[in-house]
């Protein structure tokens, strides 16, 4: 029976990348994610959100924007038009992770991930401007998209290491105390979601666009609640952590965590007494995306993992094959005679 030609197949088979290509490929998806944030903030701080009043065509009649649009409908297309440019910034990681000698699995399956996140958050950001700028819709849009960061974090980070079992550097409540700090970021940011979903930049200038029934400046305060909680949590884990005699990478990742919350504080707090100007919430929204990319590596950095072993064939035949586990494979020496 004849093999079924699998074009990703038929590309590592006459090409493989190095191991930093394939890093450098992950470190693109992260600064994709994070600049399809800042871009999609930027669409409603221009209050271009109706840019493009229809989906998944500019207007009822053409696909891309009209002269009478004026400059909403090229903001709105020209995000529109990054997706393709993430779809493919993230195929070139899948083909290349695929094509790496040894395969990683791990690393594939991560990439494909992240393509049917953007695939999934282009059919919500079409549903956002069908409903007119529903709010709740926006905030899943925007959480789509941290989601979408999230991945292409660990992705990062785990083209980074070996394929071997994690093994912890601290001890397990060290750990526990690592996820809390995580779960408090998450919801962070998702407050934040709700006092965008509730203020005044809705997105477009039509008074019709709807917004969460909440005062903002209430969820605010509550915002600034989780910002003291969190900003504790990194502290006591960097005290934890230098109690524990910990190894300097994971101490070194909580204190930029802790830097980028005392700018991220400071933009918000200065966009707070400032009525909330355009360019600084869209400053602040790029503080949140460098906030949870640096929860994340506090997170990660408390494991490690190693290449996984290499096993060779039972046969000790020269030539016979290896089962490659690890990033590295040698084939089996040749028997003496």
């Amino acid at each position: 029976m004849p093999k079924t030609l699998n074009p990703l197949q038929l590309i590592a088979d006459r090409w493989q990348p190095s191991a930093r290509f394939v890093r450098g490929a992950a470190l693109a998806t992260v600064v994709m994610a994070v600049i399809i944030v800042v871009t999609g903030g930027a669409v409603r701080l221009t209050q271009s959100g109706l840019g493009c009043p229809t989906w998944p065509t500019c207007t009822e009649e053409s696909l891309t924007p009209t002269g009478a649009m004026g400059i909403n409908g090229i903001i709105e297309f020209s995000n529109r038009m990054l997706t393709y440019v993430l779809c493919g910034v993230v195929g070139v990681f899948i083909i290349a992770s695929r094509a790496l000698a040894p395969r990683r699995r791990g690393l594939t399956r991560l990439g494909w991930a992240q393509f049917w996140l953007v695939m999934g958050n282009a059919v919500v950001g079409g549903i956002t401007v069908l409903t007119g700028l529903n709010p709740y819709i926006v905030s899943s849009h925007f959480l789509l998209a941290s989601g979408l960061l999230t991945v292409a974090v660990i992705g990062w980070q785990r083209s980074r290491e070996g394929d071997a079992a994690p093994r912890d550097l601290v001890a397990r409540p060290v750990r526990q105390l690592s996820w809390v700090l995580v779960a408090a970021s998450a919801a962070l940011i998702v407050i934040g979601t709700v006092v965008s979903g509730a203020g005044k930049h809705a997105g477009d200038a039509s008074k019709d666009v709807r917004r969460i029934p909440l005062d903002w400046r209430e969820v605010t305060q509550l915002h600034v609640d989780f910002v003291f909680i969190v900003v504790g949590l990194t502290a006591a884990l960097w005290f934890t952590l230098r109690a524990v005699k910990s190894p300097a990478q994971p101490r070194r990742k909580v204190l930029e965590m802790f830097v980028v919350l005392l700018l991220q504080g400071v933009i918000g707090y200065v966009q707070y007494f400032a009525d909330t100007p355009e360019l600084l919430v869209g400053v602040h929204m790029f503080g949140s995306c460098l906030v949870w990319i640096a929860a994340l590596r506090v997170f990660l950095s408390l494991r490690e993992r190693a290449d996984a072993p290499i096993v060779p064939a039972p046969s000790d035949e020269p030539g016979a094959p290896v089962k490659r586990i690890g990033r590295e494979a040698v084939q089996p020496a040749a028997s003496s005679r």
